[in-house]
Protein backbone atom coordinates (compact mmCIF):
# COMPACT_ATOMS: atom_id res chain seq x y z
CA UNK A 1 0.00 0.00 0.00
CA UNK A 2 1.23 3.22 -0.77
CA UNK A 3 1.95 6.12 1.64
CA UNK A 4 -0.82 8.18 -0.29
CA UNK A 5 -3.37 5.20 -0.46
CA UNK A 6 -2.78 4.84 3.39
CA UNK A 7 -2.88 8.47 4.22
CA UNK A 8 -6.47 8.36 2.73
CA UNK A 9 -7.62 5.71 4.88
CA UNK A 10 -9.12 5.60 8.43
CA UNK A 11 -11.66 5.23 11.33
CA UNK A 12 -14.91 7.29 11.86
CA UNK A 13 -16.89 7.09 14.55
CA UNK A 14 -20.46 7.19 13.76
CA UNK A 15 -23.25 8.83 16.31
CA UNK A 16 -25.68 7.47 15.18
CA UNK A 17 -29.11 9.32 16.87
CA UNK A 18 -32.63 7.96 17.54
CA UNK A 19 -33.66 9.93 20.03
CA UNK A 20 -32.26 14.17 20.39
CA UNK A 21 -34.94 14.85 23.26
CA UNK A 22 -33.78 11.70 25.24
CA UNK A 23 -30.07 12.00 23.86
CA UNK A 24 -30.74 8.48 23.48
CA UNK A 25 -27.70 7.22 20.92
CA UNK A 26 -25.16 4.80 19.82
CA UNK A 27 -21.63 5.31 18.12
CA UNK A 28 -20.46 2.61 15.38
CA UNK A 29 -16.88 2.57 14.70
CA UNK A 30 -16.24 2.36 11.16
CA UNK A 31 -12.46 1.14 10.39
CA UNK A 32 -10.81 0.83 7.52
CA UNK A 33 -13.06 3.67 5.07
CA UNK A 34 -11.33 5.39 2.40
CA UNK A 35 -11.78 9.18 2.37
CA UNK A 36 -10.78 9.82 -1.08
CA UNK A 37 -12.64 6.71 -2.92
CA UNK A 38 -15.81 6.77 -0.48
CA UNK A 39 -19.31 8.99 -1.28
CA UNK A 40 -21.61 10.10 1.05
CA UNK A 41 -23.78 7.83 0.11
CA UNK A 42 -21.91 4.71 0.26
CA UNK A 43 -20.85 5.64 3.78
CA UNK A 44 -24.46 6.09 4.29
CA UNK A 45 -24.92 2.33 3.04
CA UNK A 46 -22.10 0.78 5.24
CA UNK A 47 -23.62 2.36 8.52
CA UNK A 48 -27.38 0.89 7.17
CA UNK A 49 -25.34 -2.76 7.24
CA UNK A 50 -24.18 -2.15 10.55
CA UNK A 51 -27.59 -0.80 11.73
CA UNK A 52 -29.18 -4.01 10.43
CA UNK A 53 -26.63 -6.88 11.51
CA UNK A 54 -24.67 -5.86 14.43
CA UNK A 55 -26.08 -7.21 17.61
CA UNK A 56 -27.36 -3.98 19.94
CA UNK A 57 -28.94 -2.67 17.50
CA UNK A 58 -32.97 -3.52 17.19
CA UNK A 59 -33.46 -0.42 18.95
CA UNK A 60 -31.83 1.85 16.61
CA UNK A 61 -33.79 0.13 13.28
CA UNK A 62 -37.09 2.26 13.22
CA UNK A 63 -35.44 5.13 12.35
CA UNK A 64 -35.63 6.62 8.99
CA UNK A 65 -31.82 8.06 8.99
CA UNK A 66 -31.13 10.32 6.19
CA UNK A 67 -28.60 12.87 6.87
CA UNK A 68 -24.95 12.79 8.08
CA UNK A 69 -23.08 15.84 9.67
CA UNK A 70 -19.97 16.30 10.81
CA UNK A 71 -19.62 16.67 14.79
CA UNK A 72 -15.57 17.12 14.72
CA UNK A 73 -12.58 16.88 12.80
CA UNK A 74 -9.82 15.15 15.19
CA UNK A 75 -6.17 17.05 15.54
CA UNK A 76 -7.78 20.03 14.18
CA UNK A 77 -7.93 23.73 16.09
CA UNK A 78 -11.44 23.92 18.16
CA UNK A 79 -13.52 25.69 15.09
CA UNK A 80 -15.74 28.21 15.98
CA UNK A 81 -19.52 28.27 17.43
CA UNK A 82 -18.60 24.33 18.89
CA UNK A 83 -21.77 23.47 20.46
CA UNK A 84 -22.77 21.92 24.16
CA UNK A 85 -24.30 19.73 22.67
CA UNK A 86 -23.62 16.13 23.76
CA UNK A 87 -25.02 14.45 20.68
CA UNK A 88 -25.01 16.73 17.81
CA UNK A 89 -23.54 19.87 16.59
CA UNK A 90 -26.71 22.38 16.62
CA UNK A 91 -24.50 25.01 14.39
CA UNK A 92 -22.45 24.90 11.24
CA UNK A 93 -25.01 23.65 8.87
CA UNK A 94 -22.31 23.93 6.24
CA UNK A 95 -21.27 20.52 8.05
CA UNK A 96 -24.01 18.85 6.36
CA UNK A 97 -23.06 16.15 3.79
CA UNK A 98 -26.26 17.39 1.67
CA UNK A 99 -24.73 15.15 -1.57
CA UNK A 100 -24.48 11.78 -1.50
CA UNK A 101 -22.23 11.92 -4.45
CA UNK A 102 -19.21 14.07 -2.55
CA UNK A 103 -15.97 12.04 -1.45
CA UNK A 104 -15.49 12.11 2.41
CA UNK A 105 -12.65 14.10 2.03
CA UNK A 106 -13.93 16.75 -0.29
CA UNK A 107 -15.43 17.76 3.57
CA UNK A 108 -12.87 17.42 5.06
CA UNK A 109 -12.86 14.36 6.36
CA UNK A 110 -9.99 12.21 7.38
CA UNK A 111 -9.41 9.88 10.36
CA UNK A 112 -11.08 9.95 13.83
CA UNK A 113 -13.67 12.16 12.18
CA UNK A 114 -16.70 11.98 14.12
CA UNK A 115 -19.94 12.38 13.00
CA UNK A 116 -23.97 12.15 13.49
CA UNK A 117 -26.22 10.17 11.20
CA UNK A 118 -30.10 11.04 12.25
CA UNK A 119 -33.43 11.97 11.18
CA UNK A 120 -33.37 15.16 9.70
CA UNK A 121 -36.89 16.07 10.43
CA UNK A 122 -36.61 15.24 14.10
CA UNK A 123 -33.64 17.56 14.30
CA UNK A 124 -35.07 20.44 12.87
CA UNK A 125 -38.09 19.82 15.29
CA UNK A 126 -35.03 19.96 17.82
CA UNK A 127 -33.82 22.76 16.72
CA UNK A 128 -37.18 24.84 17.17
CA UNK A 129 -37.71 23.80 20.68
CA UNK A 130 -34.18 22.13 22.27
CA UNK A 131 -35.48 20.81 25.62
CA UNK A 132 -34.25 17.65 26.87
CA UNK A 133 -35.89 15.05 28.83
CA UNK A 134 -34.91 12.97 31.05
Amino acid sequence: MSKTTAANRGTLTVRLIKSFEYRTFKNIVLRDVDFAHTTAGELKARIQTEIHTASGMKPFRTVPYDTLKIYTKAHGAKMANQTNNLIINLDNNEWILSNDHDMLDYHGIGHETEISYYNREAFEQFKHNPEVKW
